[in-house]
């Protein structure tokens, strides 16, 4: 019992160390005026989740097509109707927050959020609506009341794609046969996507026929039965409801700063295109113009040393140390066979070169015109070595800057961290992965 609060106390010490990162790498965000802009909802949304997560308020929405009962959910959770229902057609048109009364322990609120359904708008709107509320939101519960439906896995994809943590829940179990509820229920774990878990099983707004006096039958609301429910989001919330405020925080700041750094890498891309031709132009020029084969290989080894110094600025990962060695060495290696053939058909060009500008007096400059082609020859495998040396630097640095070597730790780096040494972490992240949604490496190279 004492390792296990140790153990715990120890897990709540690394949170609260991961939260504070968290809150230092968004308070030294630095952005210039256009990223402000194109990023001002995605810092709203943050900033909202970092408060959540300093004040412990969590936030549970309710998700699912239009009547399947998610307004009445809420209400048997709340243990009473603050949320319009109606038993024929969707009530709700807007998110609808409230505060859950049930005390949980680690948390100081719990909010439970209804939503509007799904399927009254087209399939673009459904998705951004998903993606929405997903985003506001710590956990979701995504309710059906039958088998699901293409419209409903769809959802769900959306869903997933955030990265969010998602609850099935059928509703209206009251309306299906005891013998039939087992099958509709392994029917509709079958068809859920991969890692979700299996849903549970409510009655919301059960209701019973009776007989009156003169003799009419008419339906009779019964006490909700969402025990399962309750019990199951508790045990949930107590044990993990902390971590999964900070992992919903990571997730969500890993994705603000993956849009970052792809517009950044988009940017550095442009410039570093432009650094590689200025610096292939300047080795080509000096190779060109420069008679003695020496002082080419000379120069051209100066002017890529240069050019890798500048691409390393540019990328901002200073050259140094390991790194330059290791970068040095991965260079080397696979320019070894190359390189060699290259630096073959320079040293051979510079040779003939030189022969035909030492012959000149003696065929009254007649052996001056075929030196100008070779000069040109020596001029485009200056400019290939030199745009292929570049290349490979940006590569390594990209590759570098996604290991998450950085002057600073970003919030996936402090995930990383989390994640070994924090089991309920690690469970949450296993339990729902979060999506890769990094661009990829090669349209990222100057």
């Amino acid at each position: 019992m004492e390792e296990d609060t140790e153990r715990g106390g120890a897990m709540n010490a690394m949170e609260e160390h991961c939260r504070d990162l968290l809150q230092n790498w968004r308070q030294q965000l630095n952005l210039n005026r256009r990223e402000q802009g194109l990023l001002a909802g995605a810092l709203k949304l943050l900033d909202r989740q970092l408060d959540r997560l300093q004040t412990g308020t969590l936030r549970i929405s309710v998700f699912g097509r239009v009547g399947v009962g998610k307004s009445s959910l809420v209400n048997a959770l709340l243990g009473q109707k603050l949320m319009a229902t109606d038993v024929a057609h969707g009530c709700t048109r807007q998110q609808q927050a409230v505060s859950w009364p049930r005390p949980v322990a680690g948390l100081q609120k719990v909010e439970l959020v209804d939503t509007p359904g799904i399927d009254e708008v087209d399939a673009p709107a459904r998705a951004r609506l998903a993606a929405r509320v997903a985003l506001h939101a710590d956990l979701v519960l995504f309710v059906l009341d039958a088998d699901i439906t293409r419209v409903e896995l769809e959802a769900l994809d959306t869903l997933q794609t955030t990265g969010k943590p998602v609850l099935t829940v059928l509703n209206r179990c009251d309306c299906w046969p005891e013998d039939q509820l087992p099958d509709l229920l392994r029917s509709i774990r079958s068809r859920l996507p991969a890692g979700l878990p299996p849903p549970l099983a409510v009655s919301a707004a059960p209701r019973s026929a009776v007989q009156l006096n003169d003799g009419r039958i008419r339906s009779r609301e019964q006490p909700a039965d969402v025990g399962e429910l309750e019990i199951g989001l508790c045990r949930l919330l107590e044990r993990r409801g902390h971590s999964l405020l900070l992992l919903n925080s990571l997730r969500q700041a890993t994705t603000l700063q993956r849009q970052l750094e792809a517009g950044r890498l988009q940017r550095r891309r442009r410039e570093a295109q432009g650094l590689i031709g200025r610096y292939a132009a300047l080795k080509a020029t000096g190779v060109a113009a420069n008679p003695l084969m020496l002082l080419d290989l000379a120069g051209g080894f100066a002017c890529d040393a240069a050019l890798v110094r500048q691409l390393c600025s540019l990328y901002g990962l200073p050259l140094g140390g390991p790194a330059a060695r290791k970068l040095i060495r991965q260079l080397s290696g696979q320019n070894a066979l190359l390189g060699g053939a290259q630096l073959g058909l320079q040293v051979a060009l510079g040779s003939l070169r030189q022969l035909l500008l030492l012959a000149a007096p003696f065929s009254a400059g007649l052996t001056l015109a075929p030196a100008a082609p070779v000069a040109l020859a020596q001029a485009a495998l200056a400019v290939h070595t030199t745009r292929r040396t570049g290349r490979m630097t940006a590569r390594w640095l990209l590759e570098e800057r996604g290991r998450g070597r950085r002057l600073q730790p970003g919030p996936a780096t402090l995930m990383r961290r989390l994640a070994h040494s924090n089991r309920g972490i690690v469970e949450l992240m296993q339990e729902w992965p979060q999506p890769q949604n990094r661009p990829p490496l090669p349209s990222l190279l100057p």
